[in-house]
């Protein structure tokens, strides 16, 4: 890990700052050679058992692929990946310094990935990828550990409060009080975002509040040598009932200490939807 990215682990971090990750050596060679395959619940049992199966989930965990490409850029920077963006008022807190000081980026660069699946906020999510050349704007897209097609059902009750309870999950109260309805929306790998986005230098914050998609998608990436890029990771769990993958609460808990052990900080988080 670079001097800067120490530097960013102490200072960008703030009150919640932690000691900062070691990459370790294979990691760094992963990110500029082709690596094995690991398809989740195809990988081993282990994964089998962690990611469980409800027969309902748009694609299986891919948490590494050869044909990835990774990134050739050598200068470190803040990498903000906001999952579940809304209309950006979470972008709008990073750039207001509310996730720590941008100044205090490595190299003071920073660059961000926006995904959101409702298009409710395509028009203002477009409007930002305008305005800042270094923001890349995934909008109609859903987070998750897989490239597919899936249904978005859209929460259309919420008015007060940004339509917070859209979600992949037909099991959220939400999407229920709002007649199931839906539209299909591509979904985005987080694992393959990390590896083709950001490099062993940067200092990586992922912002999660994907309505229970995190209980596929995190036992993914914990399985995922894109995990030791993530530096800090803002959770918002939701109810287990709203993941696809049948992953259980105790199974979640095994693969939040995965990414622990691999230098990620999981501080308590709730995610400001307004």
């Amino acid at each position: 890990m670079s001097k800067l990215a120490v530097a960013a682990a102490a200072i960008f971090g703030g009150a919640d700052a932690v000691a900062p990750k070691v990459v370790s050596a294979p990691m760094d060679a992963a990110k500029g050679v082709a690596t094995p395959v690991l398809r989740g619940m195809n990988a081993t049992a282990v994964d089998h058992a962690l990611l469980g199966s409800k027969g309902k989930m748009p694609c299986q965990c891919v948490a590494n692929d050869p044909s990835w490409k990774a990134s050739t850029r050598t200068v470190p920077r803040c990498v903000f990946i906001d999952l579940g963006a809304a209309n950006g008022n979470t972008f709008n807190d990073f750039m207001n310094n509310k996730y720590g000081a941008v100044a205090n980026c490595p190299s003071v660069q920073w660059s961000a990935v926006l995904v959101e699946a409702n298009p409710r906020f395509n028009p203002e999510l477009a409007t930002i990828g305008k305005t800042h050349a270094n923001v890349e704007v995934k909008s109609s897209t859903a987070a998750y550990m897989c490239e597919a097609e899936t249904s978005f059902y859209l929460d259309t009750v919420n008015t007060a409060k940004n339509f917070w309870g859209s979600s992949m999950s037909s099991n959220h109260p939400d999407v229920q009080n709002s007649g199931k309805t839906k539209v299909t929306v591509p979904t985005i790998n987080l694992n393959k975002v990390l590896f083709e986005e950001t490099i062993p230098g940067d200092w990586v914050m992922v912002k999660m509040d994907i309505e229970g998609s995190e209980f596929d998608v995190l036992p993914c990436t914990a399985k995922s040598p894109s995990a030791s890029l993530i530096d800090r990771l803002y959770l918002e769990q939701h109810s287990p009932d709203w993941g696809m993958a049948g992953t259980t609460p105790q199974q979640m808990e095994l693969a939040k200490n995965e990414l622990r052990s691999k230098g990620v900080d999981i501080p308590a988080y709730f995610s400001q939807t307004l």
